[in-house]
């Protein structure tokens, strides 16, 4: 399964959990569109961390936190080795 597919899945994972309604996602969506609060996005990344083995945002020395979907999936598929 791809960073992609793992993301989509942890975000429609969590939402369920949070009570938060989902919109389509695709890589223009705005982070702040999700409806995900700050909670929903430090469980997001813990999960992936634990799923995907990292944590970009805390690997790059200059990382900043993306602001649409598009780019938080990158900085997972651009985590380096």
């Amino acid at each position: 399964m791809s960073a992609r597919s793992r993301i989509f899945k942890a975000m429609q994972q969590i939402a369920n959990e949070q009570n938060v309604t989902l919109p389509p996602l695709h890589d223009d969506l705005a982070l702040h569109d999700t409806g995900f609060d700050s909670l929903a996005f430090a469980i997001l990344v813990a999960r992936l961390e634990d799923d995907l083995g990292s944590d970009p945002f805390t690997v790059a020395e200059d990382a900043a936190f993306p602001s649409t979907v598009g780019e938080f999936v990158r900085a997972y598929e651009n985590v380096p080795a």
